[in-house]
């Protein structure tokens, strides 16, 4: 099965990521880790939440399975692609678009309130939480206010993890020509899709 490298185009007019999407099955097959307030020696109260989300948006050099009709391959982003990938978005100031399971309806009160890439097998802050990533993982901190996400998809379970929505290119097209047409050189793919059963439904 043919193993395909996505990169970015910087001269396209769009490029990179443009929202993060919370989704029951993420193509990367890792999860979130839900924080909450330590507990401190209160009599009769209970913390209310942090609501904020950590986990994975993309790891280098993981093959993610992909079929479009009756083609069937592999997609992965080299380290380099994802540490340009977490800056673009940056960037671009898309830290408020997020998603459910990639619906076109952007979600209010979500934010990226943090982003790092893994640089250190052992210290890392997401060692901490218990989650096992290689070097250059781009790592997201998600701030969840808004209540109806978090009393009816996180805090239910219903969501597991997180899936990049943006436009990338296929790097052996793009090497075979600076003239490929629109239709070849745009995989304007959702990278993370939902189950293959529901892959479908989310396109």
């Amino acid at each position: 099965m043919q193993i395909i490298e996505l990169i970015i185009d910087e001269t396209e007019e769009v490029s990179g990521i443009e929202a993060i999407s919370i989704v029951s099955a993420p193509a990367i097959e890792e999860g979130f880790i839900a924080l909450k307030k330590e507990e401190q020696v209160r009599l009769a109260e209970v913390d209310k939440d942090k609501r904020l989300l950590i986990g994975a948006a993309l790891i280098p050099d993981k093959t993610i399975y992909r079929k479009t009709g009756d083609e069937e391959f592999y997609i992965y982003f080299s380290k380099e692609t994802v540490a340009r990938a977490s800056q673009m978005y940056l960037q671009a100031g898309n830290q408020g678009q997020a998603t459910l399971e990639h619906a076109s309806e952007k979600l209010e009160g979500m934010n990226i309130v943090e982003s790092w890439l893994i640089e250190d097998e052992v210290h890392d802050k997401s060692r901490k939480y218990g989650l096992d990533l290689p070097l250059g993982t781009w790592m997201v901190t998600m701030k969840v206010d808004n209540d109806l996400i978090w009393n009816q998809q996180i805090k239910t379970n219903l969501v597991s993890g997180f899936s990049i929505e943006g436009y990338f290119i296929d790097r052996l097209k793009k090497n075979k020509t600076d003239n490929y047409s629109q239709d070849d050189k745009l995989l304007k793919q959702i990278i993370d899709v939902l189950e293959q059963e529901n892959q479908t439904n989310t396109k």
